[in-house]
């Protein structure tokens, strides 16, 4: 089998190769050249063909990180890797990534699952993704939710909140609310200019979700549509108005849009099992999916006794300051 490595500007087509492998919402060209344009990360691909035949493809970027380069599939993502139509496809795009690797630095590849051929101890599955299937009508999935959950999303609305959705026009919304949910949670936000990349690349299968009570923007989300699935990488919500819920509204207007828009899988992003966010998620219904992230060389996924120092000198800085470093920070954090 032959794989032929390629860059950004040599795959102007790269969804429509890709298209029968069932890609998930980071595969595409979109993620890609948000990664580039955004933080100068550098995209490489790899086709793996049988004669003429693609059998596989692999999206790859080279990751200029605090501790130097490395090889991700894929950054800022909840997973990537190989899409291709078989199992021996799928290892000779692993092997050459590896081979790649050895030029450029440490391999990471986010998978959605882990694959069988895979060894042990190569990677760690201490995040799961939350799934919901969805049914063809949102009255039928406002039936099957429980009455609790039910009521959180009425409260809101009692409260005449109401929910909006568009594209560019509120990112400014969601930025400020998603950088004061992160400044709380003592984390560096991405640049506004990451989420213009991202809603301007993917055109109208990225919309910016928002619940607004009399014109005050209080809960936003991004929502990127691909291959029947909604999936969503950010949501926010002030913590202010916790008490009327509006990110229960926000939810519910999401999933409302994807079953509008004909997706099957309502996919609500990464979670560590038992957090608050996670439980937030399974109310609705969704079920969990391990995730697995393989490393090479391997690393163990070790709890970090600096991490919560950090947060805590994070949470401290002035908001203005924690918004002028966070994006310069977080281009180079590939979580």
């Amino acid at each position: 089998m032959r794989v032929k490595r390629v860059f950004l500007n040599e795959v102007p087509d790269w969804d429509d190769l890709i298209k029968d492998f069932a890609p998930g919402p980071y595969h595409h060209l979109a993620w890609l050249k948000a990664v580039a344009s955004a933080y100068g990360h550098t995209p490489v691909f790899l086709l793996a063909y049988e004669g003429q035949e693609l059998r596989g493809a692999l999206p790859l970027v080279i990751f200029k990180g605090f501790r130097g380069k490395s090889l991700i599939s894929l950054p800022f993502g909840d997973y990537g890797g190989p899409l291709a139509s078989d199992e021996e496809a799928q290892k000779a795009l692993v092997f050459h990534a590896q081979k790649m690797a050895e030029e450029i630095g440490p391999l990471e590849i986010r998978f959605p699952e882990k694959p069988a051929f895979l060894p042990k101890n190569s990677g760690q599955v201490a995040k799961v993704r939350l799934l919901l299937p969805l049914p063809d009508e949102s009255d039928d999935l406002w039936k099957a939710l429980k009455s609790k959950v039910r009521s959180q999303v009425r409260r809101p609305m009692k409260e005449g909140a109401e929910a909006v959705v568009a594209g560019v026009e509120l990112l400014p919304a969601f930025y400020r609310i998603y950088t004061k949910t992160m400044h709380y949670l003592g984390s560096p936000p991405h640049a506004l200019s990451w989420f213009k990349s991202i809603v301007s690349f993917y055109e109208d299968k990225a919309r910016v979700v928002m619940v607004h009570l009399k014109g005050k923007p209080l809960a936003a989300s991004i929502i990127i549509f691909s291959n029947e699935t909604a999936t969503v990488p950010w949501a926010a919500s002030l913590r202010e108005y916790k008490r009327i819920s509006p990110n229960m509204l926000l939810y519910w207007q999401m999933l409302s849009l994807a079953i509008e828009k004909g997706a099957k899988i309502f996919d609500f992003g990464r979670s560590t099992p038992g957090s608050g966010t996670y439980r937030f998620k399974k109310q609705w219904g969704a079920e969990e999916k391990a995730l697995f992230w393989y490393r090479v060389p391997a690393e163990e996924e070790k709890v970090s006794k600096v991490r919560p120092l950090i947060e805590k000198i994070w949470q401290k800085l002035p908001e203005k300051a924690a918004n002028y470093l966070g994006p310069k920070l977080r281009g180079r954090i590939a979580l």
